[in-house]
């Protein structure tokens, strides 16, 4: 087993991968000692009042210069922003470090991460339907697109793979995303009494 590489966490709209990797970092925070488990920070053409995440907010032509600097290891366009992942990011010393990337960029993150394991993360369509009218971020015309496009988009699934349905509580879907985590990178991401 591996002491470090990189997990890309793939997933439509309204599946919950931000919830799913806040309750991870707070699961991760408390154990001691802390095990070597990192969040990539993305670059993103959006602002911080937008988002619950803790990006690096940059305008489109910031965002453009550092695209033609070299400075993304990954990046790509979805729903009108511009996402990026620095090469800074990826590199931590004997650790694994997880992204949140997009489904339309899986294989070219493949291609340009050697080890890469992907993580679908699913969720039954009322859940969907639910998350994203509760988040409140798009009208109705825009909900329906995207759970269209939640309907058809479809990702080559490769052994070693992982795949998460966020159907139940949150913390039930984080204590079985830790598992499942866990099991796959060897690091101790449960207290010994839930492992």
């Amino acid at each position: 087993m591996s002491t470090s590489g990189v997990i890309y966490m793939v997933g439509p709209s309204g599946v919950g991968k931000d919830s799913l990797l806040n309750g991870l970092r707070q699961q991760v925070q408390h154990l001691v000692p802390r095990p070597p488990l990192h969040f990539a920070q993305r670059t993103i053409t959006r602002s911080h009042e937008s988002s619950n995440e803790n990006h690096e907010a940059v305008d489109s032509d910031a965002f453009a210069r550092l695209h033609a600097m070299g400075v993304f290891a990954l990046q790509w366009d979805a729903h009108g922003l511009r996402y990026g992942v620095r090469h800074t990011q990826l590199v931590q010393a004997n650790g694994w470090v997880i992204v949140n990337g997009s489904r339309a960029y899986a294989e070219q993150a493949r291609a340009r991460v050697p080890g890469l394991v992907v993580l679908h993360v699913s969720a039954p369509q009322a859940a969907l339907h639910a998350r994203l009218a509760h988040r409140g971020r798009e009208d109705v015309g825009q909900m329906q697109a995207r759970m269209l496009r939640a309907s058809t988009a479809s990702l080559e699934v490769r052994d070693g793979d992982l795949h998460l349905v966020n159907a139940g509580s949150l913390e039930e879907s984080t204590l079985a995303l830790c598992a499942m985590l866990q099991a796959r990178t060897g690091l101790q991401l449960l207290p010994d009494t839930l492992a």
